[in-house]
């Protein structure tokens, strides 16, 4: 699906015919922002021929699947980014254009362009250039870091409470959580560290259609990518001591349970002896003829057993 939205002098307009595009560029004053959500080859081949898009870039936005980056061409970049739920957004930025194409992440999520549209739309002026929008979408991008980062720093705390807590939790379910997080933590930092990259290039005017309101607007969208990888860092690090912990707390309960088990086979050991060495078929041993002979060898058990269960008792093994 294919939306054109036309910005000049007199407001926003859609344009319903994609075939039209190329006969609205080059006009002082005007910006043409083009969506492609979920597009058809026949979108591609269209897109492509309107704005004479670079073969390489155009591979790369059908695949998918590429790490965020900056590329230059003669007459356009192309910018690979990701929203919070690691859905692909790539960027065609020409002198007065810009064209989005969504990609969906795993579970079929695509990134929604509603929120940037209203803004960009509400903060704009007549004449507005390509790096205000280009600002905006980044934004967009970079704020949505944040949210993902809150879900996970509470996930975090609740697994913390569960391993901590005074109930027992399923060292399967825990153990399955952690590295759950710990996988989807991994993945976001590769999607937020490049961009960093990204950021850094359009502040050095790698891009030529970056003014310098825009400079200074992603100063701050820097700024904000840099405040995400230190919270991914950070989120990373209390994974890392929660999985240390869960294991340790695993390996202590082993120890108590190993502990309780010796210390009940420590506690038969003596009756165990006492019957064996009675148990062997001599003719001539002690007690063998006396009639307090079974009586004295089951006290003799007993009292082993009792006294080894109070010793273990008072030293908290059982």
């Amino acid at each position: 699906m294919i939306t054109v939205l036309d910005y000049g002098k007199d407001g926003v307009e859609v344009v319903r015919d994609p075939g039209d595009i190329s006969d609205l560029l080059g006009h002082e004053g005007r910006l043409l922002w083009v969506d492609l959500s979920d597009p058809t080859d026949e979108d591609f081949a269209c897109i492509a021929a309107e704005f004479d898009l670079h073969p390489l870039a155009m591979e790369d936005a059908r695949k998918h699947g590429q790490r965020p980056k900056l590329e230059r061409y003669p007459t356009h970049v192309f910018v690979v980014a990701y929203s919070e739920k690691l859905a692909e957004v790539d960027l065609f930025v020409g002198p007065d254009w810009l064209v989005t194409v969504r990609g969906a992440n795993e579970d079929g999520d695509r990134w929604q362009i509603d929120e940037a549209r209203r803004r960009f739309e509400r903060t704009r002026v007549n004449g507005a250039a390509v790096g205000l929008l280009l600002y905006t979408i980044l934004d967009e991008l970079v704020d949505g870091y944040f949210r993902a980062t809150d879900i996970a720093e509470d996930e975090l705390e609740t697994l913390e409470d569960r391993i901590f807590g005074e109930d027992v939790p399923d060292e399967r379910e825990v153990q399955h959580d952690l590295f759950e997080i710990r996988r989807r933590l991994l993945h976001f930092r590769r999607a937020v560290v490049p961009l960093r990259d990204v950021i850094n290039a359009l502040l050095r005017r790698e891009v030529p259609w970056i003014d310098d309101q825009t400079v200074l607007l992603l100063q701050d969208v820097y700024d904000h990518v840099l405040r995400v990888i230190d919270l991914v860092d950070t989120q990373r690090e209390l994974m890392g001591n929660a999985v240390d912990a869960h294991l340790a707390i695993i390996s202590n309960h082993m120890n108590e349970v190993m502990k309780t088990m010796t210390s009940w086979g420590a506690l038969l050991l003596g009756s165990t002896l006492i019957a064996g060495i009675y148990g062997m078929n001599f003719e001539h041993m002690p007690e063998l003829g006396w009639q307090f002979g079974y009586p004295m060898a089951i006290g003799l058990m007993v009292l082993l057993t009792v006294t080894g269960f109070v010793a273990f008792r008072r030293r908290d093994w059982l």
